[in-house]
């Protein structure tokens, strides 16, 4: 939904310039902000439209880049914008997916947090969902010689299709290919599509389902107008 400033430049433009330039005004918001907000205000409370707006800005400014810059602002953006929390301090609860919107609210998140608000960002900015995978890690703690691992989750990004994936992670600042990342074990990952085991990378038959948190943050995405 267009704010009032928004639909009177859009009709000045169409006046003056003809209808190219209003569909370009049209297409000016990456999703409906003022819908969004008022959603998220309603749904959080808090500072939550704001954090819309801050969020929805840096959406704009990346828009235009290539896929490269978009992968290093965006990680750096939800890096520096969230502080790592566990979810029972932040959320009162053992294991919770938060919404980008839900994140950013709080200022603070885990780490799929990080890998959801860092997957949504850059599919509003037009990268392929095929190309992004969130993706569940052991990751070794304590150094080389360290047998101590635990379950991490980071976004991977794949330039095509048999590619080597970058590896977006709020634990280490630099996007990296995963040949640098011994420290990461891959599980399985996921994204919109379905799941993908870790060795194959073959999309599982029947696996839309079984992600049931994923499957909640998509449902409150929805409700905040943004899926």
């Amino acid at each position: 939904m267009l704010t009032s400033n928004q639909r009177r430049i859009a009709c000045m433009a169409f006046l003056v310039f003809g209808c190219g330039a209003f569909l370009l005004v049209l297409a000016e918001e990456i999703f409906p902000l003022e819908r969004v907000m008022n959603a998220a205000q309603q749904r959080y409370g808090g500072n939550a439209a704001a954090a819309v707006r801050d969020w929805s800005k840096a959406l704009e400014l990346f828009r235009s880049e290539t896929e490269e810059q978009k992968l290093r602002d965006i990680n750096e953006y939800f890096n520096g914008k969230l502080r790592f929390e566990d979810d029972l301090k932040t959320w009162g609860q053992v294991d919770y997916w938060a919404t980008p919107i839900e994140a950013l609210t709080k200022g603070a998140g885990d780490c799929e947090d990080y890998a959801i608000a860092k997957y949504f960002s850059l599919k509003f900015l037009g990268v392929p969902v095929s190309r992004l995978r969130i993706m569940y890690v052991k990751a070794r703690i304590g150094g080389s010689a360290s047998d101590v691992r635990q379950a991490h989750m980071v976004l991977t990004y794949y330039p095509s299709p048999n590619a080597e994936p970058m590896v977006l992670d709020n634990l280490v600042s630099e996007i990296r290919p995963a040949s640098r990342r011994p420290d990461l074990t891959p599980i399985f990952s996921f994204n919109s599509e379905g799941i993908f085991a870790a060795a194959t990378r073959e999309i599982q038959p029947g696996s839309g389902s079984r992600l049931s948190k994923w499957n909640d943050v998509v449902e409150k995405m929805k409700a905040e107008g943004l899926e």
